[in-house]
């Protein structure tokens, strides 16, 4: 009776401790304010999270039927996304497991034996032994441990869940950026081969005049340096292709001696993202989301060190059966039971417990900082990518019309090469500013599709969905 009393004290001293193992508050003033404002966009909304909402066919604005083949493939085979998958069941198959620790623990045995031989100087007939029993074992939470266990591994399973989403995501923009990079060098491939062409054109015109005592061969040198040079540059485009094909086979799963992509026309439609998406930035990033969860993980794990400071409470019960007989093994007479109960206070440790609370609040601190720094990321990928858009736009107007000055200037200085009123070297500049301009106008093409592209995932997913 009296260790039952000393037991029921011990309990409520440690109910009444109970309070100490709590988890520490998270300074919200360490993170970044969301701004009033973008400095590229004015409208800021306040959103509720969305981390794991739909993110939406965004690449289908986009209108390339080759480019949606091609997200749909990734988005089955990619190894990155494979491997997000995987660590996110290993991190619910880990929360199932701490989440089990705080359920009664059930065992059921049994045993037969059969013994037979002299006995303590006597001899008797063989007899068989039997034992049936069950124990359960259950740990009272009386500070927390359990529970705020249970919460860090569901918080952590919850932060591989926003990964995955940001896996999937980051792989649906890269094959978007790949597929678009090469249908923007076959452009400028096609451009280059254009000039080329021309290049030979005005080679074949220069030797032509050459043999006739018109032209000297300083001219015909001249004419094949360009021919040569251009020729370079196709080349090194082609190698060019490749090695971005080449990437688009493996972020699709495929084997790149497998993957073929056909030269195609540039006819992919360029989105226009609406004013005021980018409010939403915060609540709709995966990454964000997944480093905020993990801050929260690292916040119950402080608790759950903390708690081991105080007594574990085990209760134990046990029931069954034992029979010298196996015929009266279920006889009520063969019953035997037991019911116990453990407090364990650690004394002394060397410094172990104290290094466990300290290692704890110092992975907290880690990732605080990390998801601080996750914020300040998203914050400039928005303002990168609305500020290249518009910028970007300003330059393509302005390369139009270089492109379109260029292009007169060629048109003019061949008429009058073929007419002999200027020089070749006069068409040979003209030629190569507009192909030089030509090229320079496909590039901010190119750069506003993947700017577009990146701004997409800088917002978390398609803008039909927020």
């Amino acid at each position: 009776m009296r260790t039952l009393q000393r037991f029921a004290l011990a309990t409520l001293a440690a109910a009444v401790l109970a309070a100490c193992a709590t988890v520490p508050d998270i300074d919200a003033a360490q993170f970044p304010q969301a701004p009033a404002r973008y400095k590229e966009e004015g409208r800021w909304t306040v959103a509720a999270p969305a981390a794991t909402q739909d993110r939406g066919e965004w690449w289908k604005a986009f209108n390339d039927p080759v480019l949606d083949a091609l997200v749909e493939k990734a988005d089955k085979s990619n190894t990155s996304i494979q491997v997000a998958a995987a660590r996110l069941a290993q991190a619910r198959a880990i929360e199932r497991s701490v989440n089990a620790d705080r359920y009664p623990q059930v065992n059921v045995g049994g045993g037969v034996s059969r013994l037979g031989g002299v006995v303590a100087g006597t001899s008797g007939p063989a007899r068989s032994f039997g034992t049936l029993g069950a124990d359960l074992g259950y740990e009272v939470d009386l500070f927390g441990k359990l529970s705020r266990a249970n919460e860090a591994a569901r918080l952590d399973a919850r932060s591989r869940a926003s990964l995955l989403v940001s896996t999937r995501l980051l792989v649906q923009a890269e094959v978007a950026q790949a597929y678009l990079a090469l249908r923007a060098l076959d452009d400028e491939r096609a451009l280059v081969r254009d000039t080329l062409a021309a290049y030979r054109g005005t080679l074949d015109l220069t030797e032509r005049r050459f043999r006739a005592g018109d032209v000297a061969e300083l001219d015909v040198a001249r004419a094949k340096t360009e021919v040569a040079s251009t020729e370079s540059d196709a080349f090194a485009l082609d190698r060019r292709r490749a090695e971005v094909e080449h990437a688009l086979a493996v972020l699709v799963g495929d084997v790149p001696s497998n993957f073929d992509l056909a030269t195609g026309a540039w006819n992919t439609a360029l989105p226009v993202i609406p004013a005021g998406v980018p409010s939403t930035v915060l609540t709709r990033r995966p990454d964000v989301s997944a480093a905020q969860d993990t801050m929260l993980a690292a916040q119950q794990r402080v608790g759950v060190a903390r708690a081991a400071w105080f007594p574990d409470v085990s209760l134990t019960a046990s029931a069954g059966y034992a029979s010298s007989e196996l015929s009266d093994l279920f006889k009520w007479s063969a019953r035997a039971w037991g019911v116990g109960a453990l407090l364990s206070l650690p004394v002394f440790d060397g410094g172990r417990r104290e290094a466990g609370v300290n290692n704890a609040t110092a992975q907290l601190d880690e990732a605080a900082a990390k998801y601080r720094e996750q914020v300040l990321v998203a914050f400039r990928d928005v303002e990168d990518q609305l500020s290249a858009l518009r910028l970007l736009s300003d330059q393509a107007e302005a390369q139009g019309r270089a492109v379109a000055s260029a292009a007169r200037a060629t048109a003019l200085s061949d008429a009058r090469y073929r007419n002999g009123l200027v020089s070749q070297l006069d068409l040979l500049d003209a030629r190569r500013s507009e192909l030089s301009n030509r090229r320079q106008a496909l590039q901010v093409r190119s750069a506003q599709y993947q700017a577009t592209v990146a701004l997409v995932r800088a917002l978390g997913g398609g803008w039909g969905t927020t």
